[in-house]
């Protein structure tokens, strides 16, 4: 008994140490496995509000999909494959759901690496929700349920075997099937191009493309009696179908093959009341010699729509583009001559009665090729000979020839906008040259259009905006300048046209104004309001902009606008005071940030329904829900969370939103309360989470920067935290970041490097502290908010002073190599792509863009006036002027094809360090651009970055690579040893 006893106490003591065991950092390698709910299109709540899907992919293998009855535990998994953008969709009436099931990742790899083999297809899983039975489709391209009718499941399939090579009569379409959800039975229709059902489901319209367009047509299919009519049938290519919202109108694109011209002549196809016998409009611009320009054609880069009265078709009009003479192979003149020339040679030779020995032979050889190299030499100039390969930038152009080149497809699509009368049978064209944007407004009744003719050079040259405004009638295309040289400092300054489509918002001189466009008048809405609607905060050096809008009312009476805290209804027509409806937003510093639009087809925002607006504590960092209803608002929920993504069920009171914290990973909660009552969770992401050792809590460091600014920064524990005791400590920055203090970031290989989550995890404190900009002043902002926020951070003695790195990427990269200019406080940096020379890079390329960097230094992120008037500003914050000083060893990530930031940039400050014997190390990788993309190259830099840290902060061993570099001859040796140890 007594052995039995202390064999209990022993036994029970191991599994205490077993349960005490701590959790094992996160490494780089288990970061490819970690799994987690994609930020974008990785759920969707069925219209009923009783299933959630929602998908878990990893960062390396395959995902899955997980499918759960939001009313129980019912949870179903399926396979999805290695995918990036995963497609799935519920029935209308919740019975059914499809979605895409992709490749393996083992065989996307496999066929990766032989060039040779086939594609691989991509799948569809329909599964019944009542019964859980699946069923399978191969080849599938794209698929749809019809609508509300849910009745049937289109399957659109990618041909079994490839297509030959292209050409004027290369078929493009493929087999479409018919999967009917009752019977399950399937219909299966060949040679269909495009397909798109009308919103209640109940028409299909089908445009055919067959081989040498036998049989191409419009096809329309009436899903309740199953006839199929021809509406049009042609040896044309047919595109772009276009339902209307209500699903009573289809518009198309008929383009037919012109051998004198490169690309197709289109005309446009309506087809309208569709509740009796479908009718079909067709506009063909070769029947229109009178109104329809000269030298145009109707453009197949704009899908063409109807209006909303059915009465006029809009469409894109572009100038025809000749078809290139083929020029034959244009023979060398040198050839040419030498064919003849050995053709007369055999015939002289032939005839020359006086060759009677060899040496006449050789003699009559000879004369004959002096005669043809004279014949050469007298050829005229080859008229196929290579041209220059040049471009002339002048300084009078609008656009720099770099902006021309990247934006020369878009260029070659450009279209004016037209209309077609129906009734009366009128081609009217809305915009030419000389006003060449507009927006058709709601109503279809006028046109918004901006002109920046006047303005663009300079706008190009210094990043301010300007526009002259006009306003055109869309029934008789007359048009009028109703604002001349428009100031549009931000997104929100342009004009925003009513749902009535009459009238429209515009900012000026940091007022609200409305412009009523059949009385041709301007009103200021905003002057008796009592606040100013100019963001202050934005440090830009732009004038007056203005805070956000939330929209106009659907009765086009009121406007719902921002003053950065609270929101105000202001009057249209200036009848009624301006109302601050939330009240205590800047009383208690909470701002109503952006209302969520629970309703995709909303006309503007009806306030006799309840209206969802996130909430957030400028200085708590809390956040919530609050309801404006019957001009009440009410608080729903606020916490020390991050709130947000709020969805409602298309047919259900049910309501499904996000919460997370910088330890607790973003999870789904459904309430079926309008009040979001008692949420229950219906999510479990990420999880692995629980296998590994993770930050236990954020503390909100208050401090104020040298110049004097209140500004906040958020200090994360570091995994395994001990009260007393300091840990090393990364600082990372870009601008404002404190508010994410409650935000979650999930482990990935970053195209920086850096993940907060795994560093943290592997025993490193992180601060991520405020920046806030002096005009002029970009790198001694960040001096004067870092440093401060730094200090105040170590005065809560979590952060070890003496193993501090510092880290950010291109702007923040910017700071990391102007900081370690001013202070020797830190032990290591990391800067990825970098400014490094505030001068050079003011007058290079933005390479991905096009435009010139001076605009962005004017007036955008450079926060610099012009350097000739500004030198000393310009060298004052620039790191290679102060680079002597520079006394941290630096690892710098610059990548040869950057189109952000020029690659110069960082080979200037490396190349001086060196020269200075500083200790410097740059790491280029081959092609990429501003971050990097290609998963190898991440996971690569992530482990440096961290090795880097590792070595100067916690005193591991330096890595070979970081102690004495690797010689070129050596590199493909040093990176395949490091393959094998991640493997």
């Amino acid at each position: 008994m007594k052995k039995y006893f202390i064999f209990s106490l022993l036994l029970c003591s191991l599994v205490g140490l077993a349960q005490d065991k701590p959790k094992p950092p996160l490494t780089w390698k288990d970061v490819g496995s970690w799994k987690a709910i994609p930020a974008f299109g990785g759920t969707q709540l069925s219209p009923d509000g009783s299933w959630f899907a929602y998908v878990l992919n990893p960062n390396e293998g395959d995902a899955e999909l997980v499918v759960r009855k939001t009313g129980d535990t019912t949870k179903i998994k399926y396979p999805l494959g290695a995918g990036t953008f995963f497609n799935m969709s519920f029935s209308d009436d919740s019975k059914w759901l499809a979605f895409k099931v992709y490749p393996k990742d083992k065989d996307k790899k496999a066929a990766a690496k032989a060039p040779a083999a086939k594609p691989l297809p991509d799948k569809v899983f329909l599964i019944n929700l009542a019964s859980k039975k699946k069923t399978e489709f191969d080849r599938v391209r794209s698929f749809d349920f019809n609508g509300e009718q849910s009745s049937v499941l289109a399957l659109h399939l990618t041909p079994a075997t490839p297509p030959g090579p292209p050409g004027a009569d290369a078929a493009k379409g493929s087999d479409l099937l018919l999967y009917d959800l009752v019977s399950g039975k399937t219909q299966n229709i060949g040679n269909i191009a495009d397909y798109a059902f009308n919103k209640k489901g109940d028409w299909l319209a089908l445009t055919v493309d067959a081989a040498e367009k036998a049989g191409n047509g419009l096809w329309l299919r009436n899903m309740t009696s199953n006839v199929v009519m021809i509406l049009d049938n042609d040896k044309a290519s047919y595109k772009s179908l276009s339902w209307t919202e209500k699903g009573d109108g289809l518009a198309l694109l008929k383009g037919i093959k012109d051998e004198k011209y490169k690309n197709d002549l289109y005309s446009v196809l309506g087809v309208k009341n569709f509740s009796g016998v479908p009718e079909l409009v067709i506009y063909e611009p070769k029947k229109d010699t009178v109104a329809f320009p000269k030298g145009m054609t109707i453009s197949g880069n704009r899908t063409p729509y109807w209006s909303e009265d059915l009465g006029r078709l809009y469409f894109g009009i572009a100038k025809t583009e000749p078809a290139k003479k083929e020029t034959p192979k244009a023979e060398n003149k040198k050839d040419t001559l030498k064919k003849e020339s050995d053709a007369e040679k055999l015939a002289k030779i032939k005839a020359d009665t006086s060759i009677k020995t060899i040496e006449d032979l050789a003699k009559a050889i000879s004369k004959v090729k002096a005669d043809t190299t004279r014949k050469v030499a007298a050829a005229p100039a080859d008229a196929n000979k290579e041209k220059p390969d040049m471009t002339i930038w002048h300084w009078q152009d609008k656009r720099l020839q770099s902006r021309q080149q990247v934006l020369e497809n878009q260029d070659k699509n450009f279209n004016f906008i037209a209309n077609y009368d129906i009734a009366a049978k009128k081609f009217l064209r809305l915009t030419d040259s000389s006003l060449k944007s507009l927006n058709v407004a709601p109503k279809q009744l006028y046109g918004i259009g901006s002109d920046i003719t006047n303005y663009e050079l300079d706008n190009n040259l210094d990043g301010q905006n300007y526009a002259d405004i006009y306003v055109v009638d869309l029934s008789s295309g007359k048009r009028i300048k109703v604002i001349e040289k428009h100031y549009i400092p931000n997104f929100y300054a342009s004009p925003i046209a009513s749902p009535d489509g009459k009238k429209f918002l515009y900012w000026k001189d940091g007022s609200w104004m409305v412009y009523n466009m059949e009385s041709q008048a301007s009103l200021n809405i905003s002057s008796k309001a009592g606040t100013s609607f100019v963001d202050v905060e934005d440090d830009h050096n732009v004038r007056k902009p203005p805070y956000d809008v939330f929209g106009w009312t659907n009765d086009s009476r009121f406007v719902l606008v921002g003053d950065g805290w609270d929101i105000w209804k202001l009057s249209v027509d200036g009848s009624a005071t301006p109302q601050n409806l939330t009240k205590n937003g800047k009383a208690e510093q909470i701002r109503y940030q952006n209302r969520y639009v629970l309703d995709p087809e909303e006309k503007g925002i009806d306030l006799a329904k309840t209206q969802y607006i996130r909430t957030y504590g400028e200085w708590t960092k809390k956040s919530g829900f609050a309801a404006l209803e019957n001009g009440q608002l009410k608080t729903l929920l606020w916490e020390d969370t991050s709130l947000g993504s709020l969805t409602k069920a298309k047919k259900a009171n049910a309501y499904v939103f996000t919460r997370q914290t910088f330890k607790a990973s973003p999870e789904y909660y459904l309430s079926t309360s309008a009040g979001l009552e008692n949420p229950q969770q219906v999510s479990q992401n990420t999880p692995l989470l629980n296998n590994y050792a993770w930050s236990p809590s954020v503390k909100l460091i208050d401090y104020k920067s040298d110049k004097g600014d209140k500004l906040q920064g958020a200090l994360f524990l570091p995994a395994g935290y001990e009260a007393g005791k300091k840990y090393p400590t990364i600082i990372y920055y870009y601008e404002k970041l404190s508010q994410t203090l409650n935000s979650f970031a999930n482990p990935s290989y970053p195209g920086g490097g850096w993940n907060p989550s795994v560093y943290t995890s592997n025993g490193y404190a992180v601060f991520i502290p405020d920046i806030v900009y002096k005009l002029n002043d970009p790198g001694m902002s960040a001096v004067w908010c870092v440093l401060p926020g730094v200090k105040a951070a170590i005065k809560t003695g979590i952060i070890d002073e003496t193993k501090m790195g510092i880290h950010g990427h291109s702007w923040g990269g910017y700071q990391t190599s102007f900081l370690i200019t001013q202070t020797n406080m830190f032990k290591a940096a990391a800067a990825g792509a970098p400014l490094t020379d505030m001068i050079s890079m003011y007058n290079l390329i933005y390479k991905n863009s096009g435009s010139s960097n001076g605009a962005i230094f004017e007036a955008s992120q450079g926060r610099l006036l012009p350097p000739w008037e500004n030198w000393e500003a310009y060298n004052r914050n620039s790191p290679l002027y102060h680079v002597k000083k520079v006394n941290t060893p630096l690892l710098l990530l610059h990548n040869d094809a950057d189109g952000a930031v020029d690659f110069t940039q960082g080979i200037e400050y490396y190349n001086a360090l060196r020269r200075l014997k500083k200790p410097v190390v740059l790491i280029q990788y081959k092609g990429e651009n501003h971050g990097l993309a290609k998963l190898p190259n991440r996971k690569d830099y992530a482990v440096r970055m961290m090795e880097f840290f590792d070595y100067h902060l916690k005193g591991k061993p330096a890595p070979d690579w970081l102690e004495k570099g690797i010689d070129r001859l050596r590199l493909d040796d040093h990176l395949e040893k490091r393959a094998m140890s991640e493997e």
